[in-house]
Formats: C-alpha cells, structure tokens, sequence
C-alpha cells in the first residue's frame, strides 16, 4: 500500500510554531484550593526544565503585591497587573519568547482573558494555566474565566468544605451586605457553602426582609399619627 504523504506541514497549520499551546482552567468556590493546585502546577513546570512566569491581578492585595499566595501561605514571585495584554510588553519580546508556561491566578479580573489565551496558546505556544472563581456569590459568571472553557485542553472544578456542615462546597456565601460584585477578602468576607446552606441562607435573608418590611409603618399612617400629636 503506497503510503499518503500530506504536503501540508503541522507548522503552516498552526502559524509557524511546530508545537501548539495548551489551556487548562481550574475554577471551583473560594477556598476550594485553586490557587493551591495552581502552584502545584507550576512548580512541576518548573521542575521539568520549563521557563514558567506567574501572573495575578493588580486589585488583589490581601497578602502579598509581587507574590501569588494561597490562604494557608504558599508564595510564588508574579507580575502583578491591570491586565494581560501589557505582559509582554513590560516583560520584554526576547523574555517573552523564553517563557513556556504561564500561570493565571484570580483571573476572573481580566477582562482581556479570552484575547490573551487565545494569542499566548494558539499562536505563540504557550501553556496557559488558569485559576479562579467560576461563580460570584450570587452564582453567577464571574468575570470572562467561563468564556476560557471552549477553549482548554482541560477543566477541573475543585469543591471546598461547608463552613456549616462539613460537607462538599460548591459556593461562595458572602457574610456582608455588599451587593458589588467585586469585593476582594478572605474568610472575613466570604465562606465557602454547600447547595442546601446556600439555598437555606437565602431563604433566611429573605424571611428577615419581610419581617422587617412588616414592621414599616406606611407613609399615609406616619401623616396621620403626625396629625394626632399635634
């Protein structure tokens, strides 16, 4: 049998680069360990000989302004930014050209998420490694992190513990009455919760209004009481 030989080379399909990028996205709730296995990640990157840089968002101070750190401590050396897209220019075109894998934490704050994966995996053939939050504390998308998920190579959803029951976490309970969506803390801010506690405190937020409400006295009665005094 004559065997098939395909004049099309793998670098012309993929722009010149004879290897392609990859995308692997892990989201899940706060203290679910994202940034934790984020980390984990990297360091065998690292390990293995590949030139590896980190990347976090500017707005998030907590523990460190130049370092990735997870809650219990871990610290990895990053590039702090307002956004993706001006990483390569303050890293540099050569030193950009080094690096083989970058890491993304927190990267629900980067509107640019979806260009710079795209550019970084697909055409200039990086390993891009992405962590943060799916999901805000009202459940909704947070960010552009779910845009990313077509896509990656891979996905994985870590779970946290309850706060209230022990069980499996898959959300963020925000202990404030806040209603912006980004508000940057910790444990003094958020919990992490199972589907039933987190259902069960809304139904609590939502009970306490209404016996609140009831207690209103209405504005037509306030006149009239207003008129009895006098």
């Amino acid at each position: 049998m004559t065997a098939f030989k395909s004049s099309v080379s793998l670098s012309s399909i993929n722009g010149g680069h004879a290897k392609a990028g990859e995308v692997h996205v892990i989201i899940g709730p706060m203290f679910a360990g994202k940034t934790t296995g984020l980390l984990r990640r990297i360091k065998s990157e690292s390990s293995s000989g590949r030139t590896v840089a980190m990347i976090k968002s500017s707005k998030d101070t907590r523990y460190a302004k130049d370092s990735v750190v997870t809650h219990d401590g871990l610290k990895f050396p990053c590039w702090a930014l307002p956004d993706l897209a001006s990483f390569q220019h303050k890293l540099g075109d050569d030193e950009y050209q080094k690096i083989d894998v970058i890491g993304i934490d927190e990267a629900q704050f980067f509107e640019d998420l979806y260009d710079f994966c795209c550019k970084a995996a697909d055409h200039d053939g990086k390993t891009i490694i992405v962590a943060g939050l799916d999901g805000d504390y009202l459940r909704r998308s947070f960010g552009s992190i779910l845009d990313v998920i077509p896509l990656a190579d891979t996905v994985t959803k870590l779970t946290a513990r309850c706060d209230l029951c022990g069980g499996r976490a898959f959300f963020t309970w925000r202990k404030t009455s806040e209603t912006k969506t980004e508000l940057i803390g910790g444990s003094d801010l958020y919990m992490p919760v199972c589907r039933q506690h987190y259902v069960s405190g809304e139904s609590a937020i939502e009970s306490t209004r209404t016996v609140l409400e009831s207690f209103k006295v209405p504005n037509d009665s306030q006149t009239e009481v207003s008129a009895d005094l006098i």
